[in-house]
């Protein structure tokens, strides 16, 4: 029989606000174990939580970029159980009221429609460090309390690719809205994967299994073609799936039982009594949308009409906002975007991933950039030696003509110069001339290659080629 899988996503966004949901303490990650926290996110007897207006409004960004119905009323609960990440053994979060309802998500390259069940808002736990060597498990209490939202899907994806193209989109708008900036490595986007399968052509849900805390796409992929593999297996043996919580083993490329899955009662829901409701009116979400930011889906149409790019670029250049502000910027500035998409897509993001970076963490003066491309267009330089003045540029934010001139990287424009540089190549490389008057036309490209070497790349390879020929067809 064939079985059909179903996906259903709880995505876990870090916010990114100064300070946490409840108290004043910061966020930042990577500092000193519990050097970040307070009575009131350790949940010490006595100390009370105050909202952070930020966090909402972050949240009614996402809603409104992904199309939730907001919740004009909205409150917090109080969901129980006992882990020691969790001082206070309940987490705030939103069960009942959550802040938003029924949005959608469209798949990139006119894929399906994507439900939302909800947006809701919570609070992160503590983070549990094991020692294997001391045989102790360490709590650092730094992430207690920072601001969650939990962007839940409907069970409308069907194999890991959606997932996938899913959580980038999803990703996306997040980075483009500034709430987060989903460094999965962080733990800043961490997403539990709901999977069942069923017969194809059925419209009855199997019984489901969620692996929790998955934070890399890689994994993801992997994990749900893993966990469906097992649940079909597992049915055609005449066996049942059992609902329950899994873990995924990225070594052993395989997932495990970890507990049984509990549903929305085993948590004891009720509403936080030391937080009132929070009334958000007309004028609240009205301010947020005037603010809200150009969204990507609205940038690959407008760099398709107004840039002239094409479907390809305008899907690179819109997956961070540092590198669309950088291509914006750098093709207003030279008059030439697609030379602009060109450079950033090329020689920028070579460096970006040579890095290990992102590009927002490289500095790139968008100025110089458009003067290196208006260099090359008036033949000032060769596109080899342009690179050369790029690489200075970005890593030691050099003047674009300061570092040609000190670099003599400037176009050899004396055509007497050039012939001479083409005679000495020539004279010394007899057998490539031979080899290229014989029919070997591959030793053509090796004469222009020493030409341009013995140019210091100075030369216009075009100009090369041409008298090149010229020279080796008349001599």
């Amino acid at each position: 029989m064939t079985y059909e899988t179903v996906i259903g996503l709880e995505v876990h966004v870090e916010l990114a606000t100064r300070s946490k949901i409840f108290c004043a303490c910061p966020t930042d990650f990577g500092q000193e174990a519990n050097t970040q926290c307070c009575p009131v996110c350790m949940g010490l007897p006595g100390a009370l939580p105050v909202l952070n207006r930020a966090v909402v409004d972050f949240a009614l960004r996402a809603c409104l970029a992904t199309g939730c119905r907001v919740s004009q009323v909205t409150r917090f609960d109080r969901k129980n159980y006992f882990y020691p990440d969790l001082p206070k053994a309940y987490q705030i979060s939103q069960l009942h009221q959550p802040i938003g309802l029924d949005g959608c998500l469209d798949l990139p390259d006119g894929g399906r429609r994507i439900r939302l069940r909800e947006i809701h808002i919570e609070e992160d736990a503590g983070k549990l460090i094991h020692d294997p060597w001391e045989d102790v498990t360490l709590i650092d209490y730094n992430r207690c309390g920072v601001p969650l939202l939990e962007i839940v899907s409907q069970p409308d994806l069907r194999s890991a690719e959606e997932a996938l193209a899913f959580l980038e989109r999803l990703r996306e708008i997040l980075l483009f809205l500034g709430i987060s900036d989903c460094r999965m490595q962080e733990g800043s986007l961490r997403a539990d994967v709901n999977i069942s399968v069923r017969p194809a052509g059925s419209e009855k849900l199997g019984t489901r299994t969620e692996i929790k805390n998955m934070n890399s796409f890689k994994a993801i992929g992997r994990a749900i073609a893993s966990e469906s593999r097992r649940q079909a297996e597992w049915l055609r043996q005449g066996r049942s799936v059992s609902q329950e919580t899994r873990r995924w083993d990225e070594n052993k490329d395989a997932s495990f039982a970890m507990r049984s899955k509990e549903d929305a009662q085993d948590y004891r829901y009720f509403p936080d009594p030391d937080l009132p409701a929070v009334v958000i009116d007309d004028a609240w979400i009205e301010r947020i949308k005037a603010s809200q930011p150009e969204l990507p889906a609205a940038k690959r149409q407008r760099y398709q009409a107004e840039f002239g790019l094409g479907d390809y670029e305008v899907s690179v250049l819109t997956t961070d906002p540092a590198l669309s502000a950088l291509f914006e910027q750098t093709a207003r500035l030279s008059g030439r975007p697609r030379d602009a998409a060109a450079w950033l897509m090329g020689e920028f993001l070579q460096a970006v991933k040579a890095r290990g970076s992102r590009p927002d963490e490289l500095t790139l003066d968008p100025a110089a950039l458009a003067r290196i491309i208006g260099m090359v267009e008036a033949g000032e330089l060769n596109r080899t030696a342009a690179r050369v003045v790029f690489q200075k540029v970005l890593d030691e934010g050099a003047d674009p003509d300061t570092a040609a001139d000190e670099a003599g990287l400037r176009r050899m424009d004396d055509p007497h110069a050039l012939r001479q540089v083409v005679h000495a190549v020539l004279e010394s490389c007899p057998d490539a001339v031979l080899d290229y008057r014989s029919g070997k036309r591959q030793a053509f490209g090796f004469l222009v290659g020493q030409v341009m070497r013995r140019s210091g790349q100075k030369a216009d390879p075009q100009q090369v080629r041409d008298l090149l020929k010229a020279t080796l067809e008349t001599d």
